[in-house]
């Protein structure tokens, strides 16, 4: 259970700094909260007080989506944006998927792009893609700004590099209109999944080869990875059932969960073959039929 004795809207970042210094020590930022209240639930967190929750969701420069040759995001951009704006969609092609993966309609019309990256779990499905399309964080204070890679954002299990006072307030990535994309994701259940292993895809593809290739994979160690020695192994080289194959046994020893090491190994070669077929498939490519009917 979660109560709290404040609950603030500041309507700009200057409202929400003079709240957070206010009630320093004290306070939590919420944006969609849906992460909120299972933290607090008995045998997470427990019973929970916090003196003064502030809801950020409603700051202007927290908002909006901005597609050129970068994409940038307000922090507060719901995920349930990449299914209902086209343009976006082209831009990031492994993030429509992604969001019909991520929880169900309700939560994720409230979740936000910025709220899974902070929250910073091993299991985050926006964080992987992100990371694929080079995303950079803009973090804001009273102080002023500064800018860092998403890659180095993210720093451990549930942390961030993130200092008191200061609020993620816009990410920016490369557009990658053209790629074929693909998101992969297993858990324990059926619905509202939480990822055992998620892994973002990207493919441009010319002539038959592999022009250029994204990769990041999440839930198999505290933060996500971008698999950048396969990335090399499969840049510039032809659309191949052999090199597919070999580039999914690739990133299998990189596996450091707690839990269920063995079954999460399998499903990364799976997964890999799969998202690599799919993606190119996305971009136009002609995947032999054999490897096609085994894994896609």
């Amino acid at each position: 259970m979660l109560t709290c004795d404040t609950y603030l809207t500041p309507a700009s970042l200057d409202e929400a700094f003079v709240a957070m210094e206010r009630h320093r020590g004290r306070y939590r930022i919420v944006a969609g909260a849906t992460d909120t209240m299972p933290w607090a639930r008995e045998g997470r967190a427990g019973d929970v007080h916090v003196d003064t929750l502030i809801d950020v969701a409603g700051i202007p420069e927290l908002n909006g989506v901005q597609v050129g040759e970068r994409v940038r995001l307000g922090a507060a951009t719901p995920v349930q944006r990449f299914l209902d704006d086209p343009a976006l969609g082209r831009a990031m092609p492994c993030m429509p998927r992604c969001a019909i993966w991520f929880a169900d309609d309700q939560i994720r019309a409230q979740a936000t792009v910025g709220g899974n990256i902070v929250n910073a779990s091993p299991a985050a499905d926006v964080t992987p893609c992100l990371i694929a399309h080079d995303a950079d964080v803009e973090l804001v204070s009273a102080a002023g700004r500064r800018r860092m890679r998403l890659d180095k954002f993210v720093t451990g299990r549930g942390a961030t590099a993130l200092q008191d006072g200061e609020l993620l307030a816009t990410i920016e990535c490369d557009a990658l209109t053209g790629y074929g994309g693909s998101f992969e994701k297993v858990g324990h259940r059926r619905s509202l999944v939480i990822s055992l292993v998620c892994l973002a895809v990207l493919i441009r593809l010319d002539r038959g080869r592999i022009d250029d290739v994204r990769l990041a994979i999440g839930g198999i160690s505290a933060v996500p990875i971008r698999l950048a020695e396969v990335e090399m192994f499969l840049r510039g080289q032809p659309l191949d059932s052999e090199r597919l194959e070999q580039a999914a046994e690739m990133p299998v020893t990189l596996v450091a969960s707690r839990t269920r090491q063995d079954y999460r190994r399998d499903v990364v070669r799976g997964f890999m073959l799969r998202g690599l077929i799919n993606a190119a498939r996305a971009a136009g490519g002609d995947v032999e039929l054999e490897l096609e009917a085994e894994y896609a």
